[in-house]
Parts: structure tokens; sequence; C-alpha cells
């Protein structure tokens, strides 16, 4: 056996799992309150004034007068200070290789932050349309979100925390995505049963996310993965352990889920420059178009990104925008952060 075999053997063998371990010196007063609150209003907990003390030994992440991990990972004021290897790298690569990284995101911050910081990333770099449905509008993306959201939070809750040097990683590459976290398959769950029964690696942790309603007890994520991406009609996704476990799902061919992209990009002059420069009276500029073209491809897309695909500043991206939103033919809907771009006739 090699040294990371004989190292899974013994974390795999402890009578005491990791998530149930405690860290010395941690205190009490290490205990966001902030964090307390977020996971409450999540889960739709009332818990008016009540000690925190009180709240997490609810949770049972209190052993005797000390913190659990598990309760360290979601409630921390510093997560990363007290359990370094608890983080997740969140990237978004140009082509199908790992070559040319055009979006990055570090995340060492609870559990919860987690998760959400991933799904956000992954709806920010996955094209995306929208349906009427009776009066409200539905955005559909390519790629199931809630086999997505799935594999995140199975890859949260299953993960090895007591790896160091490791990291959940959230890929994003043309053909596909990716997430990736560390540990393998757990102890007694076989490759033949893999996605017919359930082993959870972290009780506690699995736990707290069924509180927040992001999965079931029951630990059928593997086939909801599955039944998702096949009413999508997509290619079945490919589960892979070698020490690590990932999950990959491949994202279809723009042309045949969204049409309307790939003309966008054909015929940008035809579709936005006459089109919407009839409205006017006037033509649009060639960065106007292709700020228009990216925007129709992804409404989440930042004035950085735009200014790297263009070519340009990003204060003659702010200019063109400006002028776009004084024209009609372009508006911000929401915050800077976490809302999205809407285009006239788009």
């Amino acid at each position: 056996m090699n040294h990371e075999e004989i190292r899974i053997m013994f974390s795999e063998n402890e009578i005491v799992p990791f998530e149930e371990k405690t860290v010395r010196d941690f205190s009490y007063d290490d205990i966001s309150r902030e964090k307390i609150l977020a996971f409450t209003k999540e889960a739709e907990i009332k818990i008016g004034h009540i000690p925190k003390i009180d709240f997490l030994k609810s949770l049972s992440v209190v052993n005797d007068t000390k913190i659990k991990n598990a309760g360290i990972l979601f409630f921390a004021k510093e997560v990363q200070k007290h359990i370094s290897q608890a983080q997740m790298t969140l990237l978004a690569f140009k082509g199908t290789k790992k070559l040319h990284i055009f979006d990055r995101l570090d995340v060492r911050d609870d559990l919860l932050t987690q998760f959400n910081e991933a799904i956000f990333f992954i709806k920010k770099h996955l094209n995306v349309r929208s349906e009427i449905k009776g009066v409200n509008r539905e955005d559909i993306y390519e790629i199931p979100i809630e086999a997505l959201r799935e594999a995140v939070v199975n890859a949260i809750m299953h993960r090895d925390y007591s790896v160091r040097g490791t990291s959940l990683m959230v890929e994003v590459f043309d053909d596909r995505v990716e997430i990736t976290n560390p540990g393998g398959l757990p102890k007694g769950l076989s490759k033949d049963s893999f996605g017919k029964v359930s082993v959870r690696r972290n009780e506690l942790i699995a736990d707290l996310f069924y509180r927040l309603d992001k999965v079931e007890r029951i630990g059928m994520g593997i086939q909801q993965m599955r039944e998702a991406m096949a009413l999508a009609g997509l290619k079945e996704p490919v589960f892979e352990t070698d020490g690590f476990f990932r999950a990959v799902f491949f994202r279809p061919k723009k042309e045949d889920i969204f049409p309307t992209v790939q003309k966008v990009g054909e015929e940008a002059e035809e579709r936005l420059g006459e089109k919407l420069g009839e409205k006017l009276g006037e033509k649009l500029g060639e960065n106007e178009i292709k700020i228009l073209e990216m925007v129709l491809k992804n409404k989440y897309i930042s004035a950085k990104e735009l200014s790297k695909n263009i070519g340009i500043s990003e204060t003659a991206i702010e200019k063109n925008i400006a002028k776009m939103k004084k024209k009609g033919l372009l508006r911000r809907i929401g915050a800077d952060r976490g809302g999205y771009w809407e285009v006239a006739g788009g």
C-alpha cells in the first residue's frame, strides 16, 4: 500500500469521524451569530433570543462543552482559521482543457456559503433561455439546475474533510461541468451498489443540509441527477472514483438547445445591428453589438468579463452600456451582484 492508501485506511476506520472531532482552543466566542441567523432563515427555523450554545446543542454539534467540527464548518466566524482545508475553488475555462482560466473564485467560508456561491457561479457561466408560463417568466438553463444543485450538495456532504491540502472543485468548461470532492466512495459502498443505496460519510453535515431542505435523507441524489438529465434530453452524467469523487455533466450543443444564441453569433449584424437599429433610426456600433451578443449568451456577465472578451477597457464597456441604456436597448435587473441584464427585443 502506498502512503495515501494507508492514510485512507486509517481515516475510514477511525472510531470518531472527522465531523465529530473538536479543535483545540475553539470556543463559543468563535461562533458567528450572523451565520446562525442565516442558517435559521434558510431552514425557516424561529429561534428568537435562544443562546448560541442551546441552538448548537439542538443540532447535535456540541460534544460536552466543545464544538464539533461539523459545527465549525457551518457556524465559525473564520472557518479556515480552524480547518484550513475547508475551502472550495470555482473555475471557468475557455475551451475544453484546463489551460485558460477566465473566472476564478476561492470560497473559504462556511458550508452554506460554499453551496450558495457554487450555484451562483454555475448559473453565471451557463447559457440560459426564458419561457413565459402563464404570467410568470421561467429561466431554463442548458443543464438542469436541480441536477447541479444535487451534485454540489452531495460533494459538500460526502467530502473527506480529513484530507489536508485539498479543495472541493467546481469547473466549468465549454463542453461540460465537473464537480470534484476529496474522498472516493465511502467505506461500505461498492461500485456495484453505487447509486442504489446510501452511505453517508458525514452524518451530521448531511443532517444539517437536510434541515436546510437541500437534500433528502433517503439518499436518492444520484438517481435524481440521472433522471433530470434524461428529462432534459441530455447525456447521462458520468461519475468517477479514484481517491476523489467526480461528477461530470455534459453541456448540450448550443445549436441544439439554444438556437437563438447560435444565430446571434452568426447573424449579429442582422439581428441586433439592423433590427434594433431600425427602431432607433440609427446603426449600432461594433462594440455595442458585441456587448449585446454576449449579454444574450450570458445575462449574468460582468463588465470585467465583457472587457476581457471584447478586448476594450472596462471604461469603454461602461460607456457603451450607458449609451444602450439611454436608447432603451439594455437594462439592469437587480443589484450589481446577483442581478442580470435584459436586452430589448432579445
